[in-house]
């Protein structure tokens, strides 16, 4: 008996049809939302630092980037508050705690230099050979240009 996968669905039926992905996609709009609220109460310089965690039994934690930001919205939080409650999503609101998680950065993504075989470098040296569009030849030639030296 041949094993015979199931028939490949796309993503926007899974995340309409499978139940944990429908709550896990449910939750995600939700919080999507909550941010788009939050960010319209916010000085512009603090949006990119502060993000919506959890809405939970009157509770809005906020996840910030750092102390200073933390500090900054802690003496606006009375503010917020009272601003976010104006909105129905936030009626029950009754503090807001804010937790310090600096971004995670991947390791390696700052000057990250590419390695590249010699003989990928060659392929992709011939390829810009065949190319008559000037700005692919010269995009293609920096790329073989990276080849690590043998040795």
């Amino acid at each position: 008996m041949a094993f015979r996968p199931l028939p490949a669905k796309a993503p926007a039926v899974l995340l309409r049809e499978a139940k944990p992905l429908k709550a896990i996609f449910g939750h995600a709009r939700r919080l999507g939302h909550l941010q788009r609220l939050l960010d319209s109460q916010l000085q512009p310089a603090a949006r990119e630092h502060c993000h919506v965690a959890s809405w939970r039994e009157g509770s809005l934690l906020l996840i910030v980037t750092d102390g200073h930001w933390a500090t900054r919205l802690r003496y606006q939080q009375k503010r917020l508050l009272r601003q976010l409650q104006a909105f129905e999503e936030f009626t029950n609101l009754t503090r807001i705690l804010f937790k310090v998680q600096p971004p995670t950065v991947q390791v390696g993504a700052k000057g990250h230099t590419l390695d590249l075989s010699t003989d990928a470098a060659a392929t992709i040296q011939a390829t810009a050979d065949g190319i008559t569009d000037p700005n692919l030849r010269a995009a293609l030639e920096r790329l073989a240009a990276h080849a690590r030296p043998k040795g």
